[in-house]
């Protein structure tokens, strides 16, 4: 499996707009645990490491 840097998301929109939104009434240190629990169980859902090291490499650099 490789990393997918196309858009991928259904209503990208609203999904932007739904995750805006998970943290309206969070503090700074709530809403970046949040980001982190999101991030740890999309990792886990996606599973591949390859893809999850190529990902790392690309949000490290700015990339898309």
């Amino acid at each position: 499996m490789m990393l997918n840097t196309s858009p991928n998301i259904a209503d990208p929109d609203g999904f932007y707009a739904e995750l805006i939104d998970s943290q309206r009434d969070l503090d700074e240190e709530q809403a970046l645990r949040m980001n982190a629990r999101l991030i740890l169980l999309l990792a886990n859902h996606i599973g591949d490491r390859e893809v999850l090291s190529e990902a790392i490499g690309h949000a490290r650099r700015g990339g898309a």
